[in-house]
């Protein structure tokens, strides 16, 4: 037999929505800004994201791989500058590109130099320097820093992802499976935990983050996900820090349409959290980045193995953008990490610390050192978002 509790936890899933905490009780806001962090899981393959087309050991290397800047008459890569270009899937990115409100950050990576997901994500998402030096994650540092009451930061994935875990309360939101309730039974449901002091408040915030969530189906769209991420964050209550997962950037095989369908969604929700946070994104800074990157030569299945640097991006109606980052390495066989990855130059642990603190008015150098404790002295790369 179902307990009420338990009742009502199915009741408010089968409305549109998985609560993964019991209620989400929103901050009072501290501040306007907002910081979002999406996780590339699976090691992205910046290469063929951010395009170093000037360089003279990309299209050998890549072979069959490489993307094109040159042919008019197919989809090539986009001209950033005079070395580098972007996908050509990244249409949205490029215009933002183009107005100022996108920057990459390129030959970037965290501190971990072996090859392995769990490992390399465990650094990226607790701010160590090594896989399971520190419990807690920065992203949940970071929304202690904010301040504010109860949570201020969400996650948009079945549970807290290690990010957000640690003292600073934090909730996650993400779609059920379950069919929608009517109406009618929502009706009912509400009518019957009317009088009940616990579960009457369990039920309001239910519903207001059903509400939320609007028409937002079990099965997720890209385009979905952004408009949900923006329902929250664009509430005059709602949290100032998000973080979304993406997965599937593991790309040994068939690389070339794999990688171009990843690009397009992740397109496609920003896009649609720009569009959806209206006046809000002029307060809003995304950051994408990744565990580590993928080899600068192809293997031989049509895709690249495990790898070193890679690149990072900054969106956002806050972003200083309209540049590429790099202090280039070049891909010549001498300039390859351990003859075979492109070479980090710039550190992660700093593009997040300068851009985090920044995005949320916060000072660089004690963000860094908040964030990072575990790292060393950790310089924070500044003047990435406006003031």
């Amino acid at each position: 037999m179902l307990s009420r509790r338990h009742f009502l936890r199915v009741a408010a899933a089968g409305a549109g929505a998985m609560l993964v905490a019991p209620q989400i009780v929103f901050a009072s806001a501290a501040t306007e800004r907002r910081f979002v962090f999406v996780i590339q899981r699976g090691a992205a393959d910046g290469l063929n994201i951010v395009v170093p087309y000037a360089e003279p050991a990309y299209a050998g290397l890549r072979g069959a791989l490489a993307i094109d800047t040159a042919n008019a008459d197919t989809a090539n890569a986009i001209k950033l500058d005079g070395t580098f270009a972007l996908h050509p899937a990244l249409v949205q990115t490029a215009q933002m590109y183009k107005s100022g409100q996108a920057l990459f950050v390129h030959a970037v990576a965290s501190p971990y130099r072996d090859r392995s997901h769990f490992d390399g994500q465990n650094v990226l998402e607790t701010g160590g320097r090594a896989p399971y030096q520190v419990k807690d994650g920065w992203l949940n540092r970071l929304a202690a820093q904010v301040g504010g009451t109860r949570e201020n930061a969400i996650a948009f994935a079945p549970t807290v992802p290690l990010a957000l875990r640690g003292a600073a309360r934090a909730t996650s939101y993400a779609p059920s499976a379950l069919p929608a309730a009517s109406d009618d039974l929502l009706t009912r449901v509400g009518a019957l935990y009317e009088g009940d002091a616990q579960l009457h408040g369990l039920w309001t915030s239910a519903m207001t983050a059903r509400g939320l969530a609007g028409d937002v189906s079990a099965k997720q769209d890209p385009a979905s996900v952004g408009k949900l991420a923006a329902g929250f964050l664009a509430r005059a209550d709602g949290p100032r820090i998000a973080m979304i997962e993406t997965g599937g950037w593991d790309t040994h095989s068939a690389q070339n349409a794999r990688l171009s369908n990843q690009l397009k969604a992740l397109d496609t929700m920003i896009a649609a959290l720009r569009d959806n946070l209206g006046p809000a994104w002029d307060n809003t800074t995304v950051l994408v980045a990744t565990e580590f990157g993928r080899t600068a030569a192809a293997n031989g299945t049509g895709g690249t193995d495990h790898g070193q640097g890679s690149v990072a991006m900054l969106m956002g109606g806050a972003v200083a953008g309209g540049r590429v980052i790099a202090d280039w390495p070049g891909l010549r066989p001498g300039d390859l990490y351990e003859s075979r990855d492109l070479r980090p130059t710039a550190a992660l642990d700093g593009l997040i610390a300068g851009a985090a603190a920044e995005s949320l008015g916060l000072d660089p150098q004690r963000t860094a050192a908040t964030l990072f404790s575990q790292a060393g002295t950790t310089r924070p790369i500044t003047g990435l978002v406006r003031t």
